[in-house]
């Protein structure tokens, strides 16, 4: 089973791993954008991460024609940049809400049948964000941070059961997600003290993912592939440009300099109020 498959890097990873031969339920809201999976063999489910019985349905639904699941790939998610004093805490919490507990509470949901069967897969789709705290990403970083965290939790907890818990940490990627935070981002920061600098990042987000600087999707599918088909996976798998290079220098770097290297580009400047 994988979650938000309908564009970009769950797309692209039922994509490969349907064309390798394995039994995929492809899940997502969007249900009409997963429509030429199908044409793969793909199970195309409607489900909401937010929403506990779509969740509870997916699952039964999997079970029930297939008689168990063997890999979760969490890959749905959602991103809303600005400010941490200006984005709202309706939408800081849907952030939470998806990213986090929606992954959470689906894997406990599968975690009763892969116990049972003595064998599984949790795949989580984190991000460098998970390692490094971007400019005016604040709540984004929150909900990747902790990605990481019940990650490595639920790896040494599934142990004793024989469930492998898999990290994938893309980097930059060339998918819908940029120029949608981009658009967050000005949305947030419009009419506050942060509203040059703001509009200047988000400008620059959107020229980045317009250049060829970043990794296609398929990249990540790889890596996920990797994850599903390795006897021992790895704990984590980094991919996709500045991914590794960016967790090097953040882990190197004095907390100042990194400061330093996130604001560049823009100050600043402070509205009276």
């Amino acid at each position: 089973m994988i979650t938000g498959a309908s564009s970009g890097i769950g797309f692209d990873a039922a994509q490969t791993l349907a064309r390798q031969g394995h039994v995929i339920y492809a899940a997502a809201r969007r249900t009409s954008l997963m429509e030429p999976l199908k044409d793969l063999g793909v199970h195309v489910i409607r489900m909401d991460v937010t929403d506990e019985t779509s969740m509870i349905q997916g699952v039964e639904t999997v079970i029930q024609t297939e008689g168990k699941i063997d890999v979760l790939v969490n890959n749905a998610g959602y991103g809303y940049f600005g400010a941490i004093e200006n984005v709202p805490m309706e939408e800081a919490r849907r952030q939470v809400e998806v990213n986090v507990f929606g992954l959470a509470r689906l894997t406990q949901l599968v975690l009763p049948y892969m116990r049972k069967q003595g064998s599984g897969r949790i795949v989580n789709t984190s991000s460098i964000a998970g390692k490094m705290v971007f400019y005016m990403g604040g709540w984004y970083n929150v909900t990747k941070y902790s990605i990481e965290a019940f990650s490595d939790a639920l790896r040494m907890e599934m142990k004793p059961f024989g469930i492998d818990v898999v990290m994938i940490e893309p980097g930059a990627i060339k998918t819908d997600w940029g120029p949608i935070a981009a658009k967050h981002l000005k949305e947030s920061s419009a009419g506050t003290v942060y509203e040059e600098t703001g509009s200047q990042w988000a400008n620059s987000i959107d020229w980045f993912y317009k250049t060829n600087m970043l990794s296609k999707p398929s990249v990540v599918a790889k890596a996920i592939s990797r994850a599903v088909n390795s006897r021992r996976p790895k704990a984590r798998y980094s991919c996709g440009r500045f991914s590794k290079i960016g967790q090097i220098a953040h882990a190197i770097m004095p907390a100042r300099w990194w400061d330093a290297m996130m604001r560049k580009g823009g100050k600043i400047k402070v509205k009276s109020q």
